[in-house]
């Protein structure tokens, strides 16, 4: 079933999907599952770019057994 919504109609449509999620007393119920559905069709979620890796830390080498010997002399 394909839908041929002019653009004004489509927005109606997504705002009032909107408006039914956001004020639903339990926004994570299952009957609104559907509707997200819909919402995700309509107007799709830009894809987000992945963040970049965290930067490397910089760790002091540890002091070996030798090496915490010797500090206490």
């Amino acid at each position: 079933m394909n839908l041929d919504l002019t653009d004004e109609e489509a927005t109606a449509l997504v705002e009032h999907l909107k408006h039914a999620i956001d004020s639903d007393r339990y926004p994570l119920s299952p009957r609104l599952a559907p509707l997200k559905a819909i919402l995700a069709k309509l107007r799709p979620e830009p894809v987000r770019e992945p963040l970049p890796p965290p930067p490397k830390r910089y760790e002091p080498p540890r002091a070996t057994t030798r090496q915490r010997g010797r500090a206490g002399r």
